[in-house]
């Protein structure tokens, strides 16, 4: 197909909004961005041209099933959506918009969905991962702050502020907090999947992240065999783009920039100046 700068890839029974920035795929790396657990292609703000600009590569972003202007998803959503989504959906994304090589980009559940996909498909076109606050496991301190959140849209203010953001704003949010909530959840853990990833990791986590602790980051130390590296941001909470654009800019720019000149895949356009 051929890639506009925004529009719809339809792979029934899904429509996903997309927006392109940059080159397309088949004639410069794609970095891949995966969106947070109430995020859609609109919530990513200026965040792909900025990257797209630092790196010379082509950014393509999506709305998953039942966010953003996405058709709807499938409710109530099985507690295993992250595979699913991993599995049997980014695969057939990549396909469609012709996916030739990259770095796969995820914030929050996006960036879990990366890494089972990371660590459950051996893709020789991805060529590293940037995790922005992954989930690895599930912590007490994340699941009281779902809670809360879920308190929030019930009271009213929170459903108002991501109705300009999601076609069914119900829907969008029961997406996220029934599967997190459910207590078939407590017990999800993917540090298995880190084992089995063969590309390098940079791991962007918010020293204050309400959602998780750097315990997330420790346990991909731990368990990964390829090379991660990792960048705490301090006074950063669950979003780094948003709460330090700049710094996780650097810091992502930087490591795609490293891997793009190891794979010959052009001069770098920016270096963020962390180390390898």
């Amino acid at each position: 197909m051929t890639l506009l700068d925004q529009g719809f890839l339809d792979l029934p029974p899904m429509r996903l909004e997309y927006r392109m920035v940059g080159p397309r795929p088949e004639a410069a790396p794609t970095i891949v961005m995966l969106h947070e657990g109430l995020g859609c292609v609109g919530l990513w703000n200026a965040f792909p041209e900025q990257l797209a600009a630092a790196t010379g590569a082509g950014v393509f972003v999506y709305s998953r099933a039942g966010y953003g202007r996405s058709s709807p998803g499938i409710l109530p959503r099985s507690v295993s959506f992250m595979h699913e989504e991993a599995l049997d959906v980014l695969p057939r994304v990549l396909t469609a918009i012709g996916f030739q090589r990259g770095i796969l980009l995820g914030h929050s559940d996006g960036a879990s969905i990366a890494t089972i996909y990371a660590g459950s498909i051996q893709d020789h076109r991805v060529r590293g991962l940037v995790l922005m606050a992954p989930h690895f496991f599930t912590e007490e301190m994340g699941l009281a702050e779902i809670r809360r959140a879920r308190e929030a849209f019930r009271a009213g203010p929170l459903r108002e502020k991501l109705k300009r953001w999601h076609a069914d704003v119900d829907g969008a949010f029961r997406s996220w907090v029934e599967p997190w909530l459910d207590p078939n959840f407590e017990k999800w853990d993917i540090t298995e999947a880190l084992g089995y990833i063969r590309v390098p990791v940079l791991i962007v986590q918010g020293a204050d992240d309400q959602y998780g602790t750097r315990k997330q980051v420790e346990a991909a130390q731990e368990e990964c065999f390829c090379p991660v590296e990792a960048v705490i941001l301090p006074g950063v909470r669950h979003a780094p783009h948003r709460d330090a654009p700049g710094p996780t800019l650097n810091a992502a720019a930087g490591f795609i920039n490293r891997l793009l000149r190891d794979h010959h895949e052009g001069a770098a356009h920016f270096d963020s100046g962390v180390a390898a």
